[in-house]
């Protein structure tokens, strides 16, 4: 799954990386996203836009808001069938930048944070779906889930799935309006298969209101 990442790039570098036509927010480096938060998302509507949404994506037929905190991951393997999911994987697709994101390896009865990135140190765009719920008060919430996949070889040593993270052809193919047919999206949601990287992190990464620059740096391992 993915419960926790990061977006600390500059809007700029996000804007131009992914083609931004129209930057709709301002957002601050952020080290510790945790779900029902604002997060960055990227989608296409005759022009692409970078704008927020909350993460934890509420079905349009909901009658109530806390669902979305139940639905922050959806599986690659399912989401072309579930009904919460079905209309956005058609026609509501988008990118959701991130710099990296956490993971918690199980070694033991113990759990280590462990932050995972590219290699290279760029930012990635990972598979989101969004949806826009109208709460009983008449108020427009655009919500969003982040689409996982069984882990690649590199993370299968630290957990047994992963965000679907998209080379640049796939970004594009992601965003393409045109393409409804799940046998033609569903492909794109393949483990990544690129040079990626991680290190174990403090634990207060663990506490979701925590969000500085320091929650990404190296743990120190007591010998």
């Amino acid at each position: 799954m993915c419960g926790r990442f990061t977006l600390h790039h500059r809007p700029e570098q996000i804007a131009e990386q992914f083609s931004v036509d129209k930057v709709a927010v301002e957002f601050p480096p952020r080290y510790n996203i945790a779900p029902t938060q604002p997060v960055a998302v990227i989608f296409q509507h005759g022009e692409r836009y970078l704008e927020a949404f909350r993460w934890g994506l509420i079905p349009f037929w909901s009658k109530d808001a806390k669902i979305g905190s139940r639905m922050i991951n959806a599986r690659a393997e399912t989401v072309a069938d579930k009904p919460a999911y079905r209309a956005p994987f058609k026609h509501r697709r988008c990118l959701i930048p991130s710099s990296g994101f956490y993971e918690w390896k199980k070694e033991g009865k113990e759990k280590t944070p462990t932050y995972i990135r590219l290699a290279d140190e760029r930012p990635f765009a990972m598979a989101g779906l969004w949806e826009e719920w109208t709460s009983p008060e008449d108020e427009i919430i655009h919500t969003c889930t982040i689409i996982t996949t069984q882990a690649n070889d590199f993370m299968s040593t630290i957990h047994h799935r992963m965000p679907v993270i998209f080379t640049p052809e796939q970004e594009e193919a992601w965003l393409d309006s045109t393409l409804e047919n799940p046998a033609e999206i569903t492909p794109l949601l393949q483990p990544y298969a690129g040079e990626m990287a991680a290190h174990p992190v403090s634990k207060q990464v663990n506490v979701a209101a925590y969000d500085g620059p320091d929650c990404i740096e190296p743990a120190v391992i007591s010998p």
